[in-house]
């Protein structure tokens, strides 16, 4: 019978290797060409490998959580019609076809055992998705996945309860230990992105985590994938560029009131509206009078170069379950606000799903970190490695403020950003924060 084997493929950006998240087949499953069989994390994204060939799987030659090198085998795919005709001469044979003893292991076709010969026409199996821990829709590092097998928890039925929406060890743990009291519990459904102001304090109370079993006190994790490239390039950006940082406390009530009025507008009712919207129509208004925040510090054979953008390629950073991703809205100059919020939306969700690819993150030229959607008021953000500027938009609360002489309530919040001094002074960051300062002080520059 024709075996091929695949190999793990470059899949861009000249990557050596991959991590194989989860398997979506199992041997002995027939695939089609094209069919994903295989899901893997590289330093950039989450990516679905199709088979290109058709047949039955034959072996896993790799476990999940393994990092392979580009090139190296990963999976055997036998031809399916050589498949059925072993069966069919096995039965010709007097050797029971749908026979599954109890207790036999995977036989390699062509081979027998020493007990009732096992069928090589497989039972009907559970669909990926039932067979796949990792299912869709669910955001799980592969040592939580491993550890939700062990368990016998399906991560589906899981609440998760991480950051980015991930689950979490303890939320395997406690589904696991609550298992024998309650049954057929719901997933609730992932709420939304929180972009707008976070309380201080709830009234609700943290569950206590559970007690660490014996021997399991520490967790020791990898630094691959995305944490690995992460890693790499905050450190070069970090000792590479010299970094300043500024900020300002700006009074953000007209743009809450345009926010609300957008929502209700029938014109955004199928579109996701919150102040981070306003924030980056400010970003890109504010390039435009200072072009060279949106630059870039380029070392060449002859010499150091500044290569300014004429086009804004909108980064904004993603706390995601992989680790930080930075996708950038391309050509933003040139989006209405609709448009403007559309892509944001989309970018946010499918960094959300783990769908963000290489190319989506490939090419920004300025980038927006909201670490308002954590009730943060402000920071000093390291630079997005390739550009010169990156602006954080703090939590918008209620605070006194003096209007007209008069103190009133009114939505505050703090904008601030770090930049390369080798591309950019003094005057032109400062002159860049104030400008987005006047915007969410007063959108309707937006119209001029």
């Amino acid at each position: 019978m024709s075996t091929q084997t695949f190999v793990l493929p470059d899949v861009g950006e000249g990557l050596t290797d991959a991590e194989i998240v989860s398997w979506k087949v199992a041997a002995g499953d027939e695939v089609a060409v094209n069919d994903v069989i295989v899901e893997i994390e590289t330093a950039k994204s989450l990516v679905e490998l199709p088979s290109p060939f058709a047949g039955v799987v034959g072996e896993l030659l790799v476990a999940e959580g393994d990092t392979v090198e580009v090139g190296a085998a990963i999976i055997t795919i036998a031809d399916a019609a050589a498949a059925a005709d072993t069966t069919v001469g096995r039965s010709e044979h007097g050797e029971a076809a749908d026979a599954e003893p109890e207790g036999s292991g995977s036989v390699l076709v062509g081979y027998g055992s020493g007990g009732p010969v096992q069928s090589r026409r497989r039972k009907p199996q559970a669909s990926a998705a039932e067979r796949i821990t990792s299912s869709v829709g669910v955001v799980a590092k592969p040592p939580i996945r491993k550890l939700a097998r062990d368990l016998g928890v399906e991560l589906s039925a899981v609440t998760p309860t991480g950051a980015a929406g991930e689950v979490t060890r303890d939320d395997v743990v406690k589904h696991a230990s609550q298992a024998s009291v309650f049954r057929n519990i719901e997933t609730p459904e992932w709420g939304e992105v929180r972009e707008e102001t976070i309380p201080v304090a709830t009234t609700a109370v943290a569950p206590a985590p559970p007690v660490a079993p014996a021997g399991d006190r520490e967790e020791t994790i990898p630094v691959r994938g995305v944490r690995k490239a992460t890693a790499s390039g905050m450190v070069r950006s970090a000792y590479t560029a010299p970094h300043v940082s500024v900020w300002v406390d700006v009074d953000a009530t007209r743009t809450m009131e345009l926010v609300k009025r957008l929502k209700a507008s029938p014109e955004f009712a199928d579109t996701k509206v919150s102040p981070l919207l306003i924030m980056a129509r400010a970003v890109v208004w504010a390039v435009r009078r200072t072009p060279m925040v949106n630059a870039a510090w380029v070392d060449t054979d002859d010499g150091a170069q500044i290569r300014v953008r004429h086009y804004v390629n909108l980064g904004i950073a993603a706390a995601t379950p992989r680790g930080l991703l930075v996708p950038n809205v391309k050509d933003a100059h040139t989006l209405s606000v609709r448009e403007t919020a559309k892509a944001l939306e989309k970018l946010t969700l499918t960094a959300r799903e783990g769908k963000t690819t290489p190319a989506d993150q490939q090419n920004g030229t300025i980038t927006i970190t909201n670490i308002g959607v954590f009730g943060v008021d402000a920071g000093t953000p390291i630079i997005n490695p390739g550009e010169v500027g990156i602006v954080a938009l703090g939590a918008i609360r209620q605070k006194p403020w003096v209007v007209d002489g008069e103190v009133r309530p009114r939505w505050v919040t703090t904008v601030s950003g770090s930049f390369d001094h080798r591309v950019v002074d003094g005057d032109q960051v400062s002159r860049f924060i104030a400008d987005i300062a006047a915007v969410l002080e007063e959108p309707a520059l937006l119209v001029e």
